[in-house]
């Protein structure tokens, strides 16, 4: 069944639940594979998979896991400068801004969880959702009226940083989606995402209610304007 926030903004897929927890929730089975990048169990669970992962399972990206707080080796932590090293160099990164990168604390790494929204069985920390930048611009203008809207920039990449951002902040934040995003996902050039704070759910769902019906009426309003024109 389709959750409330489904329904509002017509969404192709389903939001994910996302958990940072301690310990693996009763009854949810360990992903059977590891993704290649941490953003790719995204498409699984909005897919319809529920599921937790583990360390080893966010190995596969060092971005992934830098973002993700997930304990690594010196052998692991020096791949990962070798990437940023490589994005420097291709001018796509400064070093910069790599302190600047929302991540998590490795010493609260446990397991996560993941789970279509309407599924899961655990709290959400994150609930991500993916959508077309309509169906972005309504919740995010949800998100402002419920009065946890983003105060900072829309990200670019990485795309996984939107989700320390975002709980960190306790407030929904947003990103247009980075390239490695779009190949572990398959999400397409017109979609983005946008991260919120389990905590302020129902809040900007109840916004969303008035603000879908809001665009609804002035949609009509303006296409009467422009048909006099």
């Amino acid at each position: 069944m389709k959750t409330r926030l489904e329904q509002l903004l017509g969404l192709a897929f389903s939001p994910v639940a996302i958990g940072f927890l301690a310990k693996p929730p009763e009854g949810l089975p360990r992903v059977a594979k590891p993704a290649p990048a941490s953003c790719g169990y995204w498409r699984r669970a909005g897919d319809g998979e529920s599921f937790y992962t583990e360390t080893s399972d966010h190995l596969g990206c060092a971005v992934g896991a830098h973002t993700h707080g997930v304990p690594t080796t010196a052998e692991q932590k020096a791949e990962l400068m070798q990437l940023i090293h490589t994005m420097v160099g291709l001018e796509y990164l400064t070093m910069a801004e790599v302190p600047q990168i929302p991540h998590r604390d490795p010493a609260e790494f446990g397991v996560i969880a993941y789970a279509p929204l309407g599924a899961a069985t655990f709290a959400a920390d994150i609930v991500l959702v993916r959508g077309d930048v309509r169906q972005l611009m309504l919740i995010a203008e949800a998100a402002q009226a419920a009065g946890v809207g983003s105060g900072a920039p829309t990200l670019g990449r990485p795309t996984c940083a939107v989700l320390p951002q975002a709980q960190q902040t306790a407030r929904a934040s947003a990103s247009f989606g980075c390239v490695g995003n779009r190949v572990y996902t398959g999400a397409s050039e017109h979609e983005g995402y946008y991260a919120i704070p389990g905590a302020a759910l129902a809040a900007i769902v109840a916004k969303l209610e008035i603000v879908a019906r809001a665009n609804a009426e002035l949609k009509k309003f303006h296409e009467a304007r422009n048909t006099g024109v």
